[in-house]
């Protein structure tokens, strides 16, 4: 095949393809090198790449393939990394000045590790926003990242290099983070699936704070197939991680999944959550997949009660942390942070301890409130993102995300408010392809299910890649 479909083919192919030895595993990264090195002046969505560890690495997984070993289920894929996460011997920069130099890492991070026993070639670093702070790529200290479907428009965040690069065919994978959004946001605005798992079936171990955790790493990918994998190689107890500890169970796929018939399936539908207005075109779209479920037999209504989705109070853990973490480099580094990071600081360091604890309390409730949902439904669905990808100049401090021409409020309160309460209660959230909007930037629905129920989330949105299929869609 020819180079171009090379890039868009699924990572469940290519290494089926190298299996067979009908795919070189140092043909395939050379495709993919190649491409990064004309693509990646136009994205900037690499802090760095290791061609020569990958190619190093490639010639290994050849020669094994050659000796009949056994092989990994990403034998040969290549695969890159968000720059929040450690790989052995490349800095992590944390998309900042303050860690422009920092030594390399000593050793991978435990994703990364599970990642290369699968026999995934890991070539890249992708570029996130200092800190993973915003649902923005870009930061003073290596620019910005574009979107390969228009290069005007963000790719998302803070996942927005990862995802720039699969959406442009520079690997079929990427392991991204979601601490507010970060894995489902960049998903929604680049055509995507992206999974953020159950808390606990992943681990986190570099997580400053162990126990009180909302941050999940989950892949980006072209098709379920590929997540699906990829989740699979990743998830599992660690050590370092409480939660983990626990033994988060991975249900298996419920009965009424395991045909095409979804009789049995009740869907709740949110069309909005914080957010006050809803594009006409991700309506249309979000509508469209629930047509198609329906389609299948599954029941479909639309959740009517009031709900609390703790807006004010998510903002008080996310940018209260900020403050605290963050505080240790503002006497050296301020001039070089990222003025987003500063601003979430300043209003960080206004919540009292009062207000913190509240807000923990306020998660708690939430948690049930959506937990009582669960009594009545298999799946909630809603939309991704209020509206298609934003401008890659928007100010996620101060600017105000504006759908069907009216200001909505920043980027939480009026882009990606159905993201982060997930964060919040753990559920597992897999956002999907819905389409394409009126500006031919790509649409997204957001599939939550129970705690512990990965496999039906990715069946429920593979029922739908299999009624309007996606991965077939390529950036000009």
């Amino acid at each position: 095949m020819s180079d171009a479909d090379l890039l868009f083919t699924s990572a469940v192919k290519a290494a089926a393809l190298i299996r067979s030895k009908k795919l070189s595993p140092v043909d395939y990264l050379d495709a993919v090198l190649k491409a990064v090195d004309k693509t990646q002046p136009r994205l900037n969505c690499f802090r760095v790449v290791m061609a020569e560890e990958a190619r190093r690495d490639a010639k290994a997984a050849e020669a094994a393939v050659m000796r009949g070993e056994p092989l990994g289920p990403l034998h040969g894929v290549p695969v890159s990394i968000k720059d929040l996460v450690d790989v052995k011997g490349v800095p992590t920069r944390h998309g900042s000045a303050i860690f422009a130099d920092n030594p390399p890492a000593a050793d991978d991070d435990i994703l990364v590790k599970r990642l290369r026993a699968a026999g995934a070639i890991v070539f890249g670093k992708a570029t996130t926003p200092e800190f993973g702070v915003k649902g923005l790529t870009d930061g003073p200290e290596f620019g910005i990242t574009r979107n390969p479907w228009n290069l005007e428009r963000t790719p998302g965040g803070s996942s927005g290099g990862g995802a720039a690069a699969v959406a442009a065919g520079l690997g079929p994978l990427s392991l991204g983070t979601d601490g507010a959004g970060s894995v489902r946001g960049p998903a929604a605005c680049t055509g995507l699936v992206g999974l953020k798992p159950t808390l606990g079936v992943v681990p986190a171990d570099s997580t400053r704070d162990a126990f009180g955790n909302n941050v999940y790493a989950g892949p980006l990918a072209r098709t379920i197939g590929d997540a699906a994998v990829m989740h699979e190689v990743i998830r599992g107890p660690s050590n370092k991680d409480p939660w983990t500890l626990g033994g988060a169970q991975q249900h298996p796929l419920s009965p009424n999944l395991m045909g095409e018939d979804l009789s049995g399936v009740r869907i709740g539908y949110i069309e909005l959550c914080a957010n006050p207005r809803i594009a006409p075109d991700v309506r249309r779209n979000t509508r469209a997949a629930l047509a198609a479920w329906q389609q299948m037999g599954a029941g479909v209504e639309e959740v009517t009660e009031k709900i609390d989705w703790i807006e004010y109070e998510g903002r008080v853990l996310y940018q209260a942390n900020f403050a605290v973490f963050c505080a240790q480099y503002l006497p050296t580094w301020q001039n070089q942070m990222d003025p987003v990071t500063l601003a979430f600081m300043e209003r960080g360091a206004e919540f009292t301890l009062a207000d913190f604890r509240t807000a923990q309390y306020a998660r708690g409730a939430l948690f049930r409130r959506v937990q009582a949902l669960f009594e009545r439904y298999d799946f909630l669905v809603t939309p991704t993102a209020s509206r298609t990808a934003l401008e890659v100049g928007h100010d996620a401090a101060n600017d105000e995300v504006v759908v069907d021409g009216v200001k909505c409020g920043i980027t939480r309160q009026g882009w990606t408010s159905y993201q982060y309460p997930f964060n919040l209660t753990g559920h597992p959230a897999l956002a999907v392809p819905s389409g394409f909007g009126d500006d031919h930037l790509p649409t997204s629905v957001q599939i939550v299910g129970k705690w512990g129920c990965e496999t039906d989330v990715l069946r429920l949105g593979a029922l739908l890649e299999a009624a309007q299929p996606w991965a077939q869609c390529r950036p000009k």
